[in-house]
């Protein structure tokens, strides 16, 4: 079974295969996502690995605070994104 962690306080210079190179000496790496503003294209500081669920607690534990680009990394268990109400539009007043 599998883990997602979230990862935060990621250098805006890193990419996916530094992510993942530093999250594959703790096990198998499945996925990395780094999350990238729609405007600019830049990395927004964060991101997303998903990995076998021991290796996923051992580099939660040995990541968590570490140094990486200059800044600590904040890396634990991503939690499920709680639904936005949808938007419909401009409210109109029908009098």
């Amino acid at each position: 079974m599998s883990k997602k962690l979230y990862v935060g306080n990621l250098p805006f210079s890193t990419n996916e295969d530094e992510v993942r190179d530093l999250f594959a000496t703790y096990g198998d790496v499945q996925s990395v996502n780094l999350i990238v503003d729609r405007e600019t294209g830049r990395l927004r500081g964060f991101g997303f690995v998903e990995m076998a669920e021991d290796g996923a607690s051992a580099a939660m534990e040995a990541l968590d605070g570490k140094s990486f680009g200059g800044r600590d990394l904040r890396v634990n268990e991503a939690q499920e994104r709680q639904r936005r109400p949808s938007y419909d539009g401009p409210r109109r007043n029908n009098w």
